[in-house]
C-alpha cells in the first residue's frame, strides 16, 4: 500500500482541478444519499465508551452542518456535543486568541468529567488541532476531516473568500513560522486526518498528518463538502472513538472489505 507523506513545503502546490470544485455540491448530495444504504456496514462499526465528542464545522459552516455526524456518534453510544458558536469565521468565530473555543472546550470537559475527543471539518480541523495544543489534558484525541493545516494556504479555492470574510490578513510568505508550527501534531495526543484526493475545495496534500506513533492518515472517496455525511467517514471515525484512551494504534486496513473502501495506508 502507498505510503502518505506530508506536505513538504519545498514543493508547490496547487489548489484543486476547477473541474473537481463544480461538482463539489451534486457529489456531497449524493454522498448524503448513500447514509442510509451503508446503514447494515454502520451498524457494523464498533459502539462507543460514552465519552465526549465535540464537533467543529467548517469555513462558514454553522453547527446545523454537523447533525448528522453528530446523529450518528449518538447512536453509538457517545455523547456529542456541537460547537454552538455560530458560523465558522475563523478567528472571528473563537475570539482573538480562540478563547471561546477554550471556554467551550473547558464547558464540555467540566460537565462530563472526562477527555474530550475534537472532530473538525476543513478549518473546523484545523482549530481543533490548535486548541488541543493549547489544551493537552482535556483532549483525548483529535480527528481532522479535509483540514488543510500542512501547507499553503492558497492551495485552496477559499482563501480569498476567507481573507475577505475574516479580515485576517495571510501572507504564507511572511507567515513561514506560523504555518510551520501549524503543520505539527498536538504533542502526545493520537491524532487523525482523514481526507480525499478528489478533494475540490483544498489540495490533499495539504490535508494529511506527519508520521508518528500517534499520527494517522485515512483516505477515502468523498468530496470536500461531503466529508461530514460520507458513510465511510463515519465508519472510520467510530472506528477511531473505539481506540482505548490508553492503547491508540493506527486503522486496521486489513481485511478485503475495507481496502475496498480505504484505498491507502497513512504508515
Amino acid at each position: 500500500m502507498a505510503v502518505v507523506e506530508a506536505f513538504d513545503s519545498s514543493v508547490a502546490i496547487k489548489p484543486p482541478s476547477i473541474g473537481l470544485a463544480l461538482i463539489e455540491g451534486q457529489r456531497a448530495l449524493a454522498e448524503l444519499a448513500t447514509l442510509p444504504v451503508a446503514s447494515p456496514l454502520l451498524r457494523l462499526a464498533p459502539g462507543g465508551d460514552g465519552h465526549p465528542v465535540m464537533v467543529l464545522p467548517g469555513f462558514l459552516a454553522g453547527g446545523g452542518t454537523t447533525v448528522p455526524l453528530r446523529r450518528f456518534l449518538r447512536s453509538k453510544g457517545y455523547e456529542p456535543f456541537c460547537w454552538e458558536l455560530g458560523r465558522n469565521l475563523g478567528p472571528k468565530a473563537i475570539g482573538p486568541q480562540g478563547e471561546l473555543l477554550a471556554h467551550r472546550l473547558q464547558s464540555v470537559h467540566r460537565k462530563m468529567g472526562r477527555k474530550v475527543t475534537l472532530i473538525g471539518w476543513s478549518l473546523g480541523g484545523v482549530m481543533a488541532r490548535e486548541i488541543a495544543k493549547q489544551y493537552p489534558d482535556m483532549v483525548r484525541q483529535v480527528i481532522s476531516l479535509g483540514s488543510p493545516f500542512g501547507g499553503d494556504p492558497r492551495a485552496s479555492h477559499v482563501f480569498h473568500i476567507y481573507r475577505a470574510i475574516t479580515g485576517h490578513d495571510i501572507d504564507p510568505d511572511e507567515m513561514a513560522e506560523e504555518f510551520a508550527a501549524l503543520r505539527e501534531p498536538p504533542a502526545g495526543i493520537p491524532s487523525t486526518a482523514i481526507y480525499s484526493k478528489t478533494d475540490g475545495v483544498v489540495a490533499w496534500r495539504t490535508c494529511v498528518e506527519k508520521r508518528s506513533a500517534l499520527t494517522d492518515n485515512i483516505e477515502v472517496y468523498a468530496s470536500h463538502c461531503g466529508l461530514g455525511v460520507n458513510p465511510a467517514v463515519f465508519f472510520a471515525i467510530a472506528d477511531r472513538l473505539a481506540q482505548a484512551e490508553t492503547d491508540w494504534r493506527p486503522f486496521d486496513r486489513a481485511s478485503s472489505w475495507r481496502r475496498l473502501i480505504y484505498p491507502s495506508s497513512g504508515h
